[in-house]
Order: C-alpha cells, then sequence, then structure tokens
C-alpha cells in the first residue's frame, strides 16, 4: 500500500524520537498540585438553547493561572442517577461545537461536557502572561519561559480539571466517566485521561501534540504543527537551540504521559496522515500500558474515517 510514513509493522514498534525530560514526574507533580489548590469557583448557567430530555448548561469554572474556562454540560432529565458521562475535546483553534451533537448520549442516559479550550474558538480565556513570542500557535506559546509557563501545561490540567467537577457531580457516577476527541481532542483525551486516571474509558482519534522532533524530521512543521518551523525561522534560524527546544517541549509531548492511562482505550490512526504523522500517533500508543485497541484506516488521512463514530459510541454504553 502507499506510504507517507513507516511501514506497518515498523509503526507497530515505534517507540518516539522527541527526547522525555529528565524531571517530567515531577513537572507534572507539581503541575497536577497546583490544579488541585486552584478555587475552581464552578458555575452552571441554564443556556438558552433547551430540549425536552434533557437540560443545558454553561459550565464555568477557574483554571490554572486564573483563567475563566468555559465547557457545554448537558446532562438527562429522567435518567437514573448516579450515571455515566462523557468528556469532548475538539481539534486545535476550534470549539467545543454545537450542543446538538450533544443530544445522542444524553438520549442514552449520559451527561456530557465539552471543553472550550483557553485561547482558542470558544469563550474561554486566556490569560497570557508569557515571555518570548506567540506568533502562529499554542505549541509555542512559553517556549522562551520557564516550562511551567507552557501553554499546553495548562491546556491538560484545564482537562483534568473538568473531569474532576463533573466526576464530583451527584449525578454523576465518578466510576464511570469516558472521554473523546480527534486530533488535538485526541490529544487531550489521552493528557486528561493520563492526569486524571479515573477515566474508565477514552476514544482518542489520530491524535496531535506527539513527538514533536518526528514531526520536524518528516519536514511536516506546517499545517497544524506549522509554528514549529516559524519559531525556528524567526527566533533560532541556525538551530543552535534545537536541543533545548524539543526538550522543552517534550514535557508537553502526549506520548511521555500515555504510560499513566489506566481506563481502556479504543484508537483510531489513518495511515494516510500527513497532519499528525501516523509514527507520532503509534509513539503514543505504544506506551500505553492499559487495555487497549487500535482502529487502522490504510487509505484515510487527517479526515473523517468510516464507522468510527459508531463504534466509539458503542465503545462508550460500556461504562
Amino acid at each position: 500500500m502507499p506510504l507517507v510514513d513507516m511501514p506497518l509493522e515498523q509503526l507497530k514498534k515505534y517507540e518516539g524520537r522527541n527526547p522525555k525530560p529528565a524531571d517530567f514526574d515531577e513537572y507534572w507533580s507539581r503541575a497536577v498540585a497546583e490544579m488541585q489548590a486552584a478555587d475552581a469557583q464552578v458555575e452552571l448557567a441554564p443556556s438558552e438553547f433547551q430540549v425536552p430530555f434533557a437540560e443545558c448548561f454553561d459550565l464555568y469554572f477557574t483554571g490554572v493561572r486564573g483563567a475563566r474556562v468555559h465547557a457545554k454540560y448537558v446532562r438527562p432529565k429522567h435518567a437514573a442517577s448516579p450515571h455515566p458521562a462523557v468528556l469532548q475535546f475538539h481539534g486545535y483553534s476550534g470549539n467545543s461545537g454545537d450542543w446538538a451533537d450533544k443530544l445522542i448520549y444524553a438520549s442514552l442516559g449520559y451527561s456530557v461536557a465539552a471543553l472550550d479550550v483557553r485561547g482558542q474558538g470558544g469563550t474561554s480565556e486566556d490569560t497570557g502572561g508569557v515571555k518570548g513570542t506567540t506568533l502562529k500557535g499554542h505549541i509555542i506559546r512559553g517556549l522562551d519561559d520557564h516550562p511551567d509557563q507552557l501553554l499546553f501545561r495548562h491546556v491538560f490540567l484545564d482537562t483534568a480539571q473538568l473531569a474532576g467537577i463533573v466526576m464530583g457531580f451527584p449525578e454523576v457516577d465518578e466510576t464511570r466517566v469516558g472521554a473523546a476527541g480527534g486530533s488535538q481532542g485526541g490529544a487531550l483525551t489521552i493528557a486528561c485521561a493520563a492526569l486524571e486516571p479515573r477515566i474508565k474509558r477514552l476514544a482518542p482519534v489520530f491524535p496531535f501534540l506527539s513527538d514533536y522532533k518526528r514531526v520536524w524530521e518528516m519536514d511536516l512543521a506546517k499545517d497544524a504543527y506549522e509554528e514549529l518551523k516559524v519559531f525556528f525561522r524567526y527566533h533560532d534560524p541556525q538551530h543552535q537551540r534545537e536541543d533545548e527546544i524539543f526538550y522543552k517541549l517534550g514535557y508537553i509531548d502526549i506520548q511521555h504521559l500515555a504510560d499513566r492511562i489506566r481506563g481502556e482505550v479504543l484508537m483510531a490512526v489513518g495511515l494516510m496522515d500527513t497532519i499528525c504523522p501516523p509514527s507520532t500517533q503509534f509513539a503514543a500508543y505504544n506506551k500505553i500500558t492499559a487495555p487497549k485497541s487500535l482502529e487502522i484506516y490504510p487509505d484515510f488521512g487527517h479526515e473523517h474515517l468510516p464507522r468510527f463514530n459508531d463504534k466509539a459510541l458503542q465503545f462508550m454504553l460500556g461504562l
């Protein structure tokens, strides 16, 4: 079959190229402690959009660094309590989407929470305050500052904080919560389950934010990863800081979080993906030690993968 990356047998053994910082575990322990110390000030405000069988809310909470974070929250009116819940995470630069696509789960008796990633296409805040460039994207935001200032550190923590908030609602069974999303949403699904190990089932699709050095070496620092090339061109044109930069990016590389996952994983990958190269996705998948299965689409890239949404829904019905 045609290839944009390694042959499948090599992909199944690939362990990633981007370095893992020596203090990675301490970094995330410190980050989670900061998240847990935050005064979340959770607010549920009824939305203008309502349906007969569910209640729809704008959910707000205060995340790390004081950002006010928004999510859509839907809970069924007549479901048993406590009942399962699903967290939804969107693609890079997007938002939590329409209310309508949350209603499938609500009709089945599940609550749903869909995050607006801070500073992207929804209404969550980005409090900023970092040194250095912010041009072209969020991966590079904070690279010229202390690693604790990396924006995706805060975003990853938002996912775990949202999970904890939803698990604490009286209508939700904290032992029956799943997470799902594609691209950036796939990465956030993995990060969420890594930082909140009570996530029982997760369905990431072609996850982003993995194995940055491999992306660079494949000359695919374009499209969603364009900011990597832009950063080097403007701020390190001779790559004198290359090792430092990829080392620091290792703190927000989901492949290094993957072995923390305890929930069951159903993941999908398209082998013709030139946005999030298959090898970068396998770098994360191969590190997952929890029960897992992989749906492979040989002729598909970063696009709709036929019937996977149906499979993911049936998977979540096992919560």
